[in-house]
């Protein structure tokens, strides 16, 4: 099978093409990234010389790049690329829209053309805004506060839209926060870290008490995998780990976990339109697709933190 995957040299893509070239020898896999400042070769350094593996530098809104990549006979697009940090999309939204809004209907127009077998919108939990309690389903109304949230539920209407006008077979899956090796330093784990070696100060907007659902990165890769073997066409698949926690209780786990003083902690202003808590109902994926996480919350995020730790000449050139 023969699969392009989009921003494959951010975080979360670049984990699913090691993990996916290492359990499915007969996938072939094209690796369609742009390169803006947190997609990094240096993290796919040991599979770039596999035979099965090619990376194309290119941006996904470009329809001729897509074009002529689809007409090479890919079975599967998934899709990771996306403009992805809040801060950012607050102070300035048009590259949401390119990216994550014109790319995708970019992605979804080649794939019709080229009759792609199978299209995995990877999306995110942040569509669907704050809940103050229980946990949203996959048929809860979707309703953004950032403009980056906002521009991925326009981007899982359009690839739900595209299923039903025009049949093409499309699966979204939206996932909670993400931690594991290889995260941009921009976000709350490696943020912390590299900041709490240097004794710098830990920024937490507001009281810190919003709450978000942690899942380990390679849990989330794996529901993507299912989603493309099996999952049913024009369905959402919300993918979580129930390990909710406020962003106060992680800081302060992590600064324990360094040995680290509290005292780093420093109480910022809150960010313009902050959700106060994100919390998915998986089931779904569990009972249809047989997915459930496997990494454990406490081992999962020390050997996160332990690899920020020794890896600091990765995160040093960034």
């Amino acid at each position: 099978m023969k699969l392009l995957v989009t921003g494959g040299a951010g975080f979360v893509g670049s984990h699913f093409i090691r993990q996916a070239l290492s359990e499915h020898p007969g996938w072939e896999i094209v690796n369609l990234d742009k390169l803006t400042y947190a997609g990094n070769l240096e993290n796919l350094k040991d599979v770039e010389n596999s035979p099965r593996y090619r990376f194309v530098q290119g941006d996904i809104a470009d329809r001729e790049v897509v074009g002529a990549l689809l007409q090479q006979g890919m079975d599967v697009i998934a899709n990771f690329a996306a403009e992805s940090h809040v801060d950012r999309s607050i102070l300035g939204a048009l590259p949401f829209v390119e990216t994550n809004i014109k790319g995708t209907q970019a992605l979804l127009d080649g794939a019709r053309q080229y009759r792609v077998a199978k299209f995995v919108q990877v999306s995110t939990d942040e569509v669907y805004g704050s809940i103050e309690a229980g946990k949203f389903t996959e048929e809860a109304p979707l309703s953004p506060t950032s403009p980056y949230a906002a521009s991925k539920a326009a981007a899982d209407l359009l690839c739900l839209a595209c299923w039903k006008t025009h049949h093409l077979p499309v699966v979204v899956t939206r996932c909670s926060n993400n931690y594991g090796p290889f995260q941009f330093l921009e976000k709350l784990i490696p943020l912390t870290v590299t900041n709490a070696l240097e004794n710098k100060p830990v920024p937490i907007y507001g009281d810190g008490l919003n709450v978000r659902d942690w899942i380990y990165v390679l849990d989330h890769c794996r529901a993507v995998d299912l989603a493309i073997r099996n999952g049913k066409p024009g369905e959402v698949y919300n993918v979580a780990a129930g390990q909710e926690r406020t962003n106060l209780k992680l800081v302060r786990q992590l600064l324990d976990t360094m040995g680290k003083p509290h005292s780093l902690m420093t109480f910022v202003t809150d960010r313009p339109g902050h959700d106060r808590r994100y919390a998915l109902d998986s089931g779904k994926i569990t009972r249809e697709l047989g997915w459930e996480p496997v990494h454990s919350f406490q081992e999962a995020f020390t050997s996160t933190i332990n690899w920020y730790l020794d890896n600091e000449p990765w995160w040093r050139r960034i």
